[in-house]
């Protein structure tokens, strides 16, 4: 391995895993001497962590490592929303023995005790998801936003709890057996509801605790991204979900707000209200 992929590995590893924390100032100087390099290779990794939303270049001043903002965390769950379910399908269409590998994602036991062991968990799992779609390339973008939306988690590990989380894992499991089906329908539309679930879970922690989550908000709103008037990916109005500037899920054409077809968007704000139990989700 190269020295610069060397250091830019590790300085982002540093970022995903908040030893670096959201809101930090860093110098080139003090990672060189951290990583007992040159300040050369720590500026090229600095660079391209910049193109990634990681960082921002503060001019004769140094670095400062990107808070996490709702916005992001709305990004990062649409395009989610958009890979996941396709991946999902693609996998479906997989031989039996393929599909057999996700087996090993059934089990529960030790995921309850500690967060670490969760979220190792949850991370393997989308990601072999995303690998059995045979897409090298999808499964490098999933993998991205997926470290990304751990950083979240890795923010406040003690908010970790079990009882909230194990629905998420029983999704996992519905997931599983409409691949392991060869149901690429079913697949999708199960894997759609499970990054939807997770966006709603997830934002509203955020906004129930912006300072626990260190999130800088922003006054300008725009929708989350959707299809053709409105609608979602296969333009019948199924693609996007979240919460809106109340911290609600927004209605849908029946009123419940709970309809899996409905098109529920996020407004993209700084201030949603509403207070969740708080807790790391998918």
């Amino acid at each position: 391995m190269l020295l610069r992929d060397y250091v830019y590995r590790a300085i982002r590893q540093s970022i995903l895993n908040c030893d670096l924390q959201p809101g930090q100032e860093v110098r080139e100087q003090t990672l060189a001497q951290k990583h007992r390099v040159s300040r050369s290779p720590v500026r090229d990794a600095l660079l391209r962590l910049e193109q990634e939303h990681l960082v921002t270049v503060l001019p004769r001043q140094g670095y400062l490592i990107n808070p996490v903002t709702i916005p992001d965390t709305d990004d990062l769950y649409g395009l989610r929303l958009l890979l996941e379910p396709a991946c999902a399908a693609a996998a479906a269409l997989r031989d039996e023995d393929a599909v057999r590998t996700l087996d090993r994602f059934r089990r529960t036991t030790g995921l309850a005790d500690r967060y670490e062991t969760y979220a190792d968990y949850n991370s393997d799992f989308h990601n072999a998801l995303a690998e059995l779609s045979g897409n090298a390339r999808t499964a490098a973008i999933m993998r991205d936003a997926l470290e990304q939306l751990t950083r979240l988690q890795r923010l406040s590990p003690d908010r970790f709890d079990w009882l909230r989380v194990q629905p998420f894992v029983e999704m996992h499991d519905a997931i599983i057996d409409a691949v392991q089906a060869h149901d690429p329908e079913a697949a999708f539309g199960r894997a759609a509801s499970h990054v939807k679930a997770g966006a709603t879970a997830m934002l509203e922690d955020m906004a129930a605790s912006k300072a626990a989550w260190r999130i800088a908000g922003r006054a300008d709103a725009r929708p989350m991204a959707t299809g053709p008037n409105g609608a979602g990916p296969d333009g019948a109005g199924s693609g996007t979900t979240g919460l809106v500037a109340t911290g609600s899920v927004a209605r849908g054409p029946d009123g419940t707000g709970s309809d899996a077809a409905d098109t529920i968007a996020l407004w993209q704000t700084g201030a949603l209200t509403k207070a969740g139990s708080g807790s790391l989700t998918c």
